[in-house]
C-alpha cells in the first residue's frame, strides 16, 4: 500500500472557525429551507428522450441512485446499474420493467447490471476492464454510490484506506478515470460526482488524509465531509486535465438533505429528534432531481463547456435546486486540490500523465495492470 500520509507542505492546519461556522449555517438553511428553494420543480424530474444514451450509476439499488437508474431507463436510457448486490439490482429491474409493461405492453428497460464494489480497489479494475472490454460508447457516469457510517468507529478497506475516503472519494475518482476511453468514445459525455453541502464543514489534513497517523481525530462526521470534500479537490484537477477538444464535462452535484437511515446507530434521544427532520428533507425522488438535471440537461453542458473556454480552475457545482454554485472557498484551494490529485495518483499507481495516457487509447502500467490483465484472458 503506497502511503497516504508522506509530509506535504500545507499552511492551513484546520478549516478554521469562520470558514466552519458559515459551512453548518449553510447546511442548516439547506435542512430546513430546500423544499421552499425548489418548490417550483416538478417530481418526478421531467426528462427528454434519451434514447441512444448510455449511462452507469453506481449504487443504484437503494436511495438517489435508485430513482436515478429508473428514471433514466424509463426515458429510454440504456443504464448499467454498477452494484454490490448484483442479484437485487436484477429483482429491481424485473420490477421496473413489470411495472412498464402493465402502462405500455411491449415496451422493455434497456438495463444491465454488473458488479462494483468501491471498497476493493480490485473490484474497480474488474468492473471498468469489463467495461471497456464491450467497446461500446459511454455517454454519462454517475458517481453515486457512498456512505456515511454515521456514529461508528473507524474502519479501514481491503487496501487499507479509511472506508469513507476510499468509497466517496478514491475509488469513484479510480473509476473515472478508469473509463476515460469509453467516455472520450461516447462525447460529448459527462463525468458526475454525487457530493454534499457538508462538504463545506470537511478540511483535507494532507498529513493524514487516511486518519492512521493521529495528526487528526477521527470521527465519521468528519471522514465523511472530508471525502467530499477531497472529491472536489481532485475533480478540480480532473477538469482542467481533460483537453477541451475532448468534450467530457467533470462536475459534483449536491442533491440535498435527503431522508436516510445514517442516523440508526446514534443515540435514542438523538434518532427521536432526527424522526422530526423527515417534513424537512427531501424524499429519494425529490433528491434525485438535481443528479438528472446535471446529468442531461443542455444549459449544465453548456455551463460546464463556458468554464472550460474561460479556464475556470474549479469543476462545475449543481446545488439541490437544479441551479449553479460555487463550492466552499475550501473546495476552491488549488494548491490542496493540487496535491490531492497527486496523493490519488500515487496511491492508484497512476503516472502524473495518466489522463493524456487514457485519453490517447495507450496501455499504462498501474498497481493492477496484472490483475486486470489476467482477469480479461
Amino acid at each position: 500500500m503506497e502511503s497516504f500520509d508522506e509530509p506535504a507542505k500545507q499552511d492551513k492546519v484546520d478549516l478554521g472557525w469562520i470558514e466552519w461556522l458559515k459551512g453548518w449555517y449553510n447546511l442548516v438553511l439547506e435542512t430546513f429551507f430546500e423544499k421552499y428553494w425548489s418548490r417550483h420543480l416538478p417530481t418526478p424530474f421531467p426528462l427528454p428522450p434519451l434514447n441512444g444514451i448510455t449511462a452507469i450509476v453506481t449504487g443504484s439499488t437503494s436511495g438517489i441512485g435508485l430513482e436515478t437508474a429508473r428514471q433514466l431507463a424509463e426515458a429510454g436510457a440504456h443504464v448499467v446499474m454498477a452494484v454490490r448486490n448484483p442479484i437485487a439490482a436484477r429483482k429491481l429491474a424485473r420490477k421496473w420493467n413489470q411495472e412498464l409493461r402493465k402502462k405500455y405492453r411491449w415496451e422493455v428497460l434497456k438495463i444491465d447490471v454488473m458488479k462494483l464494489n468501491l471498497s476493493s480497489f480490485e473490484s474497480v479494475a474488474r468492473f471498468a476492464d469489463a467495461w471497456n472490454s464491450k467497446n461500446k460508447p459511454l455517454n454519462i457516469l454517475i458517481n453515486n454510490a457512498g456512505m456515511f457510517s454515521m456514529g461508528k468507529s473507524q474502519m479501514f478497506t481491503v487496501d487499507g484506506y479509511e472506508m469513507h475516503m476510499q468509497v466517496n472519494f478514491l475509488a469513484p475518482a479510480l473509476l473515472s478515470l478508469l473509463l476515460l476511453p469509453s467516455l472520450k468514445a461516447g462525447a460529448p459525455s459527462r463525468i458526475l460526482n454525487v457530493n454534499s453541502l457538508m462538504h463545506a464543514i470537511g478540511f483535507v489534513d494532507t498529513r493524514d488524509m487516511n486518519f492512521d497517523r493521529k495528526i487528526t481525530k477521527f470521527s465519521s462526521l468528519r471522514a465523511y465531509s472530508s471525502s467530499k470534500l477531497a472529491q472536489v479537490m481532485f475533480n478540480n484537477v480532473l477538469h482542467q486535465s481533460i483537453p477541451k477538444d475532448v468534450k467530457i464535462n467533470v462536475m459534483c452535484v449536491n442533491p440535498g438533505s435527503v431522508r436516510t437511515n445514517v442516523a440508526r446507530d446514534l443515540p435514542r434521544i438523538v434518532q427521536a429528534l432526527y424522526k422530526t427532520l423527515p417534513t424537512f428533507l427531501y424524499t429519494a425522488k425529490e433528491g434525485a432531481r438535481s443528479v438528472m438535471y446535471a446529468a442531461v440537461y443542455d444549459e449544465i453542458w453548456e455551463y460546464c463547456e463556458k468554464l472550460k473556454n474561460e479556464e475556470w480552475p474549479v469543476c462545475a457545482y449543481v446545488a439541490c435546486n437544479c441551479t449553479t454554485m460555487s463550492p466552499s472557498k475550501e473546495a476552491q484551494n488549488l494548491d490542496i486540490s493540487r496535491i490531492v490529485w497527486k496523493r490519488t495518483l500515487d496511491i492508484i499507481g497512476f503516472p502524473n500523465d495518466a489522463v493524456n495516457f487514457l485519453l490517447s487509447g495507450k496501455k499504462i502500467r498501474w498497481r493492477y495492470s496484472n490483475f486486470v490483465a489476467k482477469i480479461s484472458g
